[in-house]
């Protein structure tokens, strides 16, 4: 074949791809029904099915209003008795479109006893691969930061607000934050730690009620509600260690936070 002919080096070309199936040469309507394949058509099925999905189609989801959303998991949460209850609850739940578009359920991970809870934003990549928070770079950094104090990632408990990875760690909205809120309420019921730790101001926002930026909101104890018990438990912004890792000029007043942390968790013992 000759290099100057545009046909023969497409042919080739298509050869070199691994192209060896033509088309046919009738032309087949896929939309009826009542077609009935010819032999030709039937001898090219094998070759047809090595391109097809096998995954089966997606199930249309139904529409769900947003109240009725909210309503679903306040009650769902509520009725949940214990740590594994809450996540199988979790799990079952469709209220939050993250759930469609995330890897894993990032539930939580430490000592349910712990006297400190932690709670950040949401999963990042490597959070959403493995199940767990806080285990990549900015989990590093936490465990540094809880080491300084005399504090280890096993002696206290961490989750976060959304337990769904938003995609591109975007920030999460307001709608996925309402919807998840009742799980973290009973999950921070169901742990009943001394102290809570607001990991940035997505977490602190959430949880207090407020409108404020963390800039606002950290060097200073706030107090967090359990409604049902009417109970006060002391709670602390402080800056999120995904950003210390973007500005660790920062470090200094999480320092000061973290040690004023170490001094409430003797106080309260």
């Amino acid at each position: 074949m000759s290099k100057d002919n545009p046909m023969s080096e497409l042919l080739k070309w298509y050869i070199d791809s691994g192209v060896d199936v033509f088309l046919n040469e009738l032309p087949v309507c896929r939309l009826s029904q009542s077609v009935v394949p010819t032999s030709q058509e039937k001898n090219t099925e094998t070759n047809q099915r090595l391109f097809q999905s096998e995954s089966p189609p997606l199930k249309p989801r139904k529409l769900v209003s947003r109240e009725n959303s909210l309503e679903t998991a306040s009650n769902s949460a509520k009725s949940a008795l214990n740590l594994g209850d809450l996540r199988e609850r979790l799990e079952a739940f469709d209220g939050c479109p993250l759930k469609q578009t995330a890897k894993t359920l990032v539930f939580g991970a430490g000592d349910p006893e712990a006297q400190i809870m932690l709670i950040g934003e949401a999963p990042g990549a490597e959070e959403d691969r493995q199940g767990e928070p806080f285990v990549g770079p900015a989990g590093l950094l936490l465990e540094k930061m809880l080491n300084s104090i005399g504090l280890s990632r096993n002696s206290v408990y961490i989750t976060n607000i959304l337990p769904w990875r938003p995609p591109g760690n975007r920030s999460p909205s307001d709608t996925e934050i309402a919807a998840c809120l009742p799980f973290v309420q009973r999950h921070i019921e169901l742990i009943a730690p001394r102290i809570i730790v607001m990991l940035g101001g997505t977490s602190a926002k959430a949880l207090l009620n407020r409108s404020e930026g963390i800039m606002r909101l950290r060097g200073k104890w706030l107090d967090y509600r359990i409604e049902p018990l009417n109970t006060l438990i002391p709670a602390r912004a402080i800056l999120h260690p995904a950003y210390l890792l973007r500005q660790p000029a920062q470090k200094r007043e999480t320092w000061i936070d973290l040690l004023a942390i170490q001094e409430k968790l003797h106080e309260t013992r």
